[in-house]
């Protein structure tokens, strides 16, 4: 999944992260909440306590959506931040060592030079795959840009 030799890369900072996936999961969460909320004022044997409890239902659905909404990979000149669901991670560039994203694999994973891998979810090919294999090879070429550029792709 190397990047071709021409392709320019791209001016830094830049974000990456999954476009569709993330309109999808605001679409339903905005649309779940009004739906809950509708039902709590139109049903009329509701008492006030079970009108607040649908609408903090929907209230708490939005929220876990818009966490999975959050994660992205935002690569800068002097390095590359990895957002995922609860966590958010700063790497300089000579830590990546490669950029993988294999067949079947759900994100992006990186290579560290400390010998872990660490997931980049802001990379994932399941609504748009082309996308994401785009924004892949493009994160591996500036990966092999800024970093030390001394190990093989894979």
């Amino acid at each position: 999944m190397s990047a071709p030799a021409s392709a320019p890369l791209p001016d830094l900072p830049v974000t990456f992260r999954p476009g569709r996936t993330r309109a999808v999961l605001y679409g339903v969460g905005i649309a779940q909440l009004a739906v809950l909320t509708v039902i709590a004022v139109l049903l009329p044997n509701l008492g006030g306590g079970e009108r607040i409890s649908f609408v903090f239902t929907g209230l708490v659905i939005l929220g876990v959506l818009l966490l999975l909404a959050r994660p992205k990979v935002v690569a800068r000149q002097d390095g590359v931040t990895v957002v995922n669901l609860t966590t958010k991670r700063e790497l300089a560039w000579a830590q990546v060592l490669r950029v993988n994203l294999r067949q079947g694999d759900p994100w992006v994973h990186l290579d560290l030079a400390d010998g872990t891998s660490l997931p980049a979810m802001g990379i994932q090919p399941g609504i748009a795959r082309d996308q994401a294999i785009r924004d892949a090879r493009t994160l591996r070429a500036l990966a092999e840009n800024h970093g030390t550029g001394d190990q093989p792709a894979r």
